[in-house]
Order: C-alpha cells, then sequence, then structure tokens
C-alpha cells in the first residue's frame, strides 16, 4: 500500500518512551509558536504537515488530520500544488484504515490531473484501487491499480512500480487467480534484488503464501523464511508477525504440528507486544500532550494574577493620589479609580476563565483515556476471537489425526489435543476482559440485573458485553466458540429475562443501559 505508519521500537522502556515524547512533542510545539511569531508562512505551513505526520505515527488519527487541514488553510505560493495533494493522499489513506472509503474518494478526486501524471497523482490512483478493493470491487480496483502502474512507468519511479505490482498480485490473489497473483508478485520482488528495502518483506510473504494456497509448501518455507529473517534484520515487527503466522499454517498444512504450534506461539507474542507498544506509545503521547497544555494553563494563570496584583497597586496609588491631590482633582481621580475596578473585574473574569479552561482540559484527558480503554477492549476482543478460531482450527485438525489407530504419534497427539482445549478452557481472559469492561461501564451489569427477572449464567453476561461492545452474531460465535445458531438461541432466552418491548432489538436496550 502507500501509505503506512512511521515504526518505533518495541524494546523502549515506558518511562524512556514518555521522556521521548515529552521531549519531542514540545520541540515541536515551540518551533510552531515561534513560526506564528515570525509570521513565517513556509515554516508555519511545513511544521503543522511535521506535527500532523507526529499524531499519525502515535495513531492519534483525528489530531492528524486537523493538523493537515491547518496545512491545507495556509498553503499560498510556490509548489503549493504538489503540497496540497499530498496532504489530500494522507488524510485519504487514513479515512482508507478506518473504512470510510466514500469520504477517502472525496479527498483522492482533488488529486486527479487528467493532462498532467506525477507521483502525487500515481499514489491517489493505488489508493483509489486500495479502496475499492477493500469494497470487494475489483475490476474498479484493477482499473486504477494499471492506472497508477502506468504513471509510475513513465516517471521511472521504481519503487512505486514494487508497490503497484504487489497491490495488483494481492487483488489477484483474492480473487484466487494465483498464476497472476504469482507473477505480479515476482515482479515486485524483482524491483527489490538490487536495492533491499524493508517494504519487501511483504512481498516476500505474499509469495509464500502464493505457494501455500497452492500446495507448494517447500517454496512457501523458503519465502516465509526470507520474509521472517528480513523482518528481524529490519526489526519490522507487523512483519514479522505475519510471516509467523504464515509459517504457522504451512506447517499445519503439512503435517508438522510441532513447528506450526510455535510459530503461533510466537506470533501470539509478537501480536500481543506490537498492541501494548501501540496503547503505551499513544497513551505517552496524549499525556505529553496534556502536561504541556497545562503547563500553558498555569503560566497564563500566573500572568493573569500578576496583572490583577498591579491593578490593585494601581488603585491603592490612584486613592493615595487622590487624598493627596484632592483639591482640583477629586473627579479625575474618581473616574481613575473607577476604571481601575473595571480592570480588576475584567482580569478577574479572565482568570476564571483561565481556570475553567484548565478544568477543560482536564476532562478531555479524561475521555480521551476512556476513548483508548474502549479501543483497547475492542482489539482485545477481537485478538481473543482470533486466537481461539486458530487454536481451535489446530486442535480439530489434530482431533481427526488422533483418530487415525494406526498412526504412531497417536499418544503424543491426543496430549496435544488435551493442553489445546485446556487453553480455551481458561477464564483467565474473561476476567481480565471483564476487568476492562467494568473500568468502561461500572454501572452496567448493576443496572442489567435489576432488570432482569432471573438469575443469568455467565454465558449470558459475556454475551450481553459483546452485544454491548456492538458485536455481530458472527463476531460472538468466534470468540465465545459456538455457532451462530446457538448465539440466536442464547439472545432468545436471555431476551425473555428481560423487560423487552416486542419491537425493540436487544442490543438497542443494552445501549441504553
Amino acid at each position: 500500500m502507500f501509505f503506512g505508519q512511521l515504526g518505533f521500537s518495541l524494546q523502549i522502556g515506558p518511562d524512556s518512551l514518555k521522556v521521548y515524547e515529552d521531549t519531542i512533542y514540545l520541540q515541536k510545539k515551540r518551533a510552531l509558536e515561534k513560526a506564528y511569531a515570525t509570521q513565517s508562512e513556509s515554516e508555519i505551513v511545513a511544521l503543522h504537515n511535521d506535527l500532523g505526520d507526529y499524531y499519525q505515527n502515535a495513531l492519534l488519527y483525528s489530531e492528524a488530520i486537523e493538523q493537515y487541514n491547518e496545512v491545507l488553510q495556509n498553503i499560498t505560493g510556490f509548489g503549493a500544488d504538489s503540497l496540497k495533494f499530498s496532504i489530500y493522499n494522507k488524510i485519504a489513506s487514513i479515512h482508507l484504515q478506518h473504512k470510510n472509503y466514500s469520504k477517502a474518494r472525496e479527498y483522492l478526486q482533488e488529486v486527479f490531473q487528467p493532462e498532467k501524471k506525477t507521483y502525487m497523482q500515481a499514489v491517489a490512483e493505488g489508493l483509489m484501487g486500495s479502496c475499492y478493493e477493500k469494497e470487494g470491487n475489483y475490476l474498479k480496483a484493477l482499473e486504477h491499480q494499471y492506472n497508477s502502474l502506468s504513471i509510475f512507468k513513465q516517471i521511472k519511479n521504481q519503487n512505486g512500480l514494487a508497490l503497484v505490482n504487489e497491490n495488483i498480485g494481492s487483488i489477484y490473489e483474492d480473487l484466487k487467480q494465483f498464476d497472476k497473483a504469482y507473477t505480479y508478485f515476482e515482479k515486485a520482488n524483482s524491483y527489490f534484488l538490487d536495492t533491499k528495502s524493508p517494504e519487501q518483506i511483504s512481498v516476500l510473504n505474499n509469495l509464500g503464501d502464493v505457494y501455500r494456497k497452492t500446495g507448494r509448501y517447500d517454496q512457501a518455507i523458503k519465502f516465509s523464511t526470507q520474509a521472517l529473517n528480513l523482518a528481524k534484520a529490519y526489526n519490522d515487527y507487523d512483519q514479522l508477525e505475519s510471516a509467523h503466522k504464515d509459517l504457522s499454517e504451512i506447517y499445519m498444512e503439512t503435517g508438522e504440528f510441532e513447528k506450526a504450534y510455535g510459530h503461533l506461539l510466537r506470533y501470539d507474542e509478537i501480536q500481543n507486544e506490537i498492541l501494548n507498544a501501540e496503547n503505551l506509545r499513544q497513551l505517552n503521547t496524549l499525556q505529553a500532550i496534556y502536561d504541556t497544555r497545562e503547563k500553558e494553563a498555569e503560566i497564563d494563570l500566573l500572568t493573569k494574577q500578576n496583572q490583577v496584583n498591579k491593578a490593585n497597586q494601581n488603585l491603592l496609588l490612584g486613592g493615595t493620589c487622590a487624598l493627596i491631590l484632592i483639591s482640583g482633582g477629586f473627579y479625575y481621580n474618581l473616574q481613575r479609580k473607577r476604571k481601575d475596578r473595571n480592570k480588576v473585574q475584567q482580569y478577574e473574569q479572565e482568570l476564571l476563565q483561565v481556570q475553567l479552561d484548565k478544568k477543560a482540559i482536564e476532562e478531555k484527558k479524561l475521555n480521551d483515556e476512556i476513548h483508548l480503554k474502549t479501543a483497547s477492549l475492542s482489539k482485545y476482543s477481537l485478538n481473543m476471537a482470533q486466537k481461539n478460531k486458530l487454536i481451535a482450527d489446530v486442535s480439530a485438525t489434530l482431533k481427526n489425526i488422533a483418530a487415525r489407530p494406526k498412526m504412531e504419534v497417536k499418544d503424543k497427539l491426543k496430549n496435544l489435543v488435551r493442553e489445546l482445549d485446556s487453553n480455551l478452557e481458561q477464564s483467565e481472559e474473561w476476567d481480565e476482559f471483564m476487568g476492562y469492561f467494568k473500568e468502561i461501564h461500572p454501572q452496567f451489569f448493576k443496572s442489567l440485573n435489576a432488570q432482569s427477572s432471573g438469575k443469568l449464567t455467565p454465558t449470558e453476561y459475556r454475551l450481553a458485553m459483546l452485544l454491548r461492545l456492538k458485536m455481530s452474531s458472527k463476531e460472538i460465535a468466534a470468540i465465545l466458540r459456538i455457532t451462530p445458531d446457538s448465539v440466536r438461541v442464547g439472545r432468545y432466552r436471555f431476551r425473555k429475562k428481560l423487560p423487552i418491548n416486542a419491537d425493540q432489538k436487544l442490543s438497542q436496550f443494552l445501549q441504553e443501559l
């Protein structure tokens, strides 16, 4: 793809990362304030763009879009179009990541100039193709990707050609046209043979995946292992996670279950490390922003207090002068006192406003923390569903092999099945999940029990939490390891215990608790 996030090392400590974020954010903030003070238009635009990239890297997308819009409002002069198109592509990539495809296309349309063939237009064509690919419109997706490929050929951009060939290969892989997918993945890989790049890792993973889906397991292992080693060399945890997942699936299909299980465990560990690192980065960035704003509010508060003190001193001086110069100057001093009093009232009102602004910042911090916890809870539930499904698939495969009496590995496979089933039945993850849920919705279970006409089962509590998080029946079935029909039956029995009108949905009722 033509969009992404700058990675950061997962090995940096929480305290060091917080100090790093504080320093970086403060430097960028002060540089922007200096640019506004000197009215340097080019620096203002560049610093807003840099701050937008900083927020996007920290996964704070609404703040990133806000900074990019500031760039669009301040762009003028030579080179404005090129930078403007770059910003449109960045905003579109954020909407694409959040599956807001129609909004992404609105921004991409601003980049298209039929009479010109530029790098930014080639990127926009690729992003437009990705939008249609995610929506399942593969013909439209291929049309825009081929347009992007044509422009990159004209401007002779090798890296762009590699990325577009990989995108086209992915579309053909979705269409199960594996020969065409292999051809384009191989083209993409050929661009990286002379110039090593971390972007080659994704291409190697895709080649391994095509070989696996066509049953050529030796080649699949070769390319997936190359991707794994290259990901380690570049410290790319996202691609390292993908490589372990692909190798786990290959070894499971070839019957090498111990290797499959080993790669599966490593995949799960890396997934948790990435999730924790993203959450830590978000939290430290939000804390750095809050700390900076809090310090600014305190400085403003002290400034206002000094102004009030000076106004009081002026008032006292005016009164003394009035006593000394009472003859002939009484009326003048009386008017002066009145003006000073008005200033005092004005400064006191401004001081009160500063205090209110400080409270608003504190409330925003709390809301940001709730938003972060909600995002973590959703990611946690999806992670649990993926883990359960993958382990359940391995367990089912092992059970089928264990049912064959002539195999020598029968006892060993039975032990592995029992170990996997035991892992699936552990309740620690549900306890941790419920703990996160209660932090975000502390009154939910109390209200639910008060409304229920009978005692609720543990399964009904879990069903209530997942419906409150707006999960579909298919997602709930994956998390609870039951069929969608069982979910529907469970919802029907759960509904009978609650005072719900016939025309009201169960999920709507739970959202209102």
